[in-house]
């Protein structure tokens, strides 16, 4: 059985692989795992935040994690539909000794996930994930009587978090008209308001969510959506966010995408010039575009590379006190604001810049040139050969020596879909576009699941 645990949590087919009785088993565990790691501090009973995001099986999945934590003598606060850095925030700022949210992110409707925060509103690492994994359905002396968990809903962390980000920029969006696609996700409420208390004019779509509709075709995964919306109705800007609002892409004023490598690179000179890029050092993966890491170097900005997943992106920038860091997926992590990758915190910075600059967004994202990228998802192969296997192995070495200093290949299992991805950096689109199907050929032929 491979590790339970991905890049972002526990996700799978709701119902399917992820099960209210495995949800109730993870929530146990945790508790035990944690407790005994001496993340629960203090004398009172330790306090546990819930939040999902609006698919129908987070219903039934937060009950089951809400009875696992009380039925380990955790009290547990309910918080309802919140994006996923709204939950890491509350952790923080209700004093919480474990944060826990219900979302699969960008993944379709029928998945869902599970993640973990630490007190402090921090992501778990890799060793005590194994260490719950590790632990599941453990024998164990429940409480009884009064030593069971108390349940109880809050609803004030609506408007703590929305507070937490319009307070974090000081430049108000007076005049700048949005459109944000809130991908019938978690920000369905909480995005527009930011915005709109900064003096913005917003025009919210796919922001009426019914647990079935989320990510379907809107948010960041479909920007089609939003860039048509920015062109129809005479915006400035678009910002699209995935289904638990950790994501955050842009589309200019003319319906161009804006990706999450030009958005750092804004964002990066915005908190240079302010003063605010700690060591001048920003954190990227390893999947950043070739142009992003060129633009940066010109700028005499540093860049660390990580493996891809925005949990190892905030690793890094813990251990070199770095403030700035994200993928190109959107993910955006502004440490001074946040504990994790924030999209509504990094709109409204990227909005902000705009302002104060006076300048449009098609302008700002002209910092970097985009080398053509070609990105392939492989379906139904086995992952977990992808990185030993000597055909496919042979087959990447030799389409890198192809591309030389003009290009790169990477080639990695996902960590959060059953799927190898073949991403192919090249001098056009059709020469990427080449390599990588040629790629993606080798790998569903070699592992293809027997």
């Amino acid at each position: 059985m491979g590790r339970l645990f991905g890049t972002d949590g526990v996700r799978g087919l709701a119902n399917g692989e992820l099960t209210a009785e495995l949800a109730l088993d993870l929530s146990v565990a945790a508790a035990h795992v944690l407790g005994e790691a001496g993340v629960f501090e203090g004398q009172r009973r330790p306090l546990a935040v819930v939040g999902r995001d609006t698919r129908a099986s987070g219903e039934f999945l937060e009950a089951a994690v809400v009875a696992g934590l009380a039925s380990a003598g955790i009290d547990v606060v309910r918080l309802g539909i919140l994006p996923t850095p709204a939950v890491a925030h509350l952790t923080a700022s209700m004093g919480a000794d474990l944060g826990v949210m219900l979302s699969a992110s960008h993944n379709p409707m029928p998945d869902n996930g599970i993640k973990f925060f630490a007190r402090g509103g921090h992501k778990l690492d890799d060793a005590l994930e194994d260490l719950i994994e590790a632990r599941l359905r453990e024998p164990w002396q429940r409480p009884t009587g009064a030593g069971v968990g108390r349940v109880r809903d809050d609803q004030n962390g609506f408007e703590d978090y929305v507070s937490h980000v319009v307070n974090s920029v000081v430049q108000p969006l007076d005049g700048l008209r949005v459109v944000v696609d809130c991908a019938n996700g978690a920000a369905f409420r909480t995005a527009p308001e930011a915005l709109r208390r900064l003096g913005a004019e917003v025009t919210p779509i796919h922001a009426e969510p019914d647990g079935i509709n989320i990510n379907e075709g809107c948010g960041s995964t479909h920007i089609e959506t939003l860039q048509a919306a920015v062109v129809k109705y005479g915006a400035d800007v678009g910002i699209a966010h995935d289904g638990d609002a950790d994501r955050c892409l842009a589309v200019d004023e003319r319906g161009e995408l804006v990706d999450g490598d030009q958005i750092l690179a804004i964002l990066a000179l915005a908190m240079r010039d302010e003063g605010m890029l700690r060591h001048n050092t920003v954190v990227v993966t390893v999947l950043s575009n070739l142009g992003f890491v060129l633009a940066m170097q010109r700028e005499g900005i540093t860049v660390k590379q990580t493996k891809v997943g925005d949990r190892y992106v905030l690793e890094a920038m813990k251990a070199g006190g770095y403030s700035l860091g994200g993928e190109q997926s959107g993910h955006m992590i502004l440490l001074d604001h946040a504990t994790t990758g924030d999209g509504v915190l990094a709109a409204v910075h990227l909005l902000s810049r705009m302002a104060a600059t006076g300048r449009p967004l098609s302008e700002l994202a002209r910092v970097m040139s985009r080398l053509p990228q070609v990105l392939v998802n492989v379906r139904g192969v086995d992952k977990a050969r992808a990185d030993s296997d000597p055909t496919v192995l042979e087959a990447v070495a030799a389409a890198s020596a192809s591309l030389g200093e003009t290009g790169r290949v990477i080639l990695r299992p996902s960590g959060t879909e059953p799927v190898v991805r073949v991403m192919v950096e090249a001098p056009t689109f059709a020469q990427a576009q080449q390599v990588a199907d040629e790629l993606a050929s080798v790998v569903e032929q070699a592992l293809a699941l027997r």
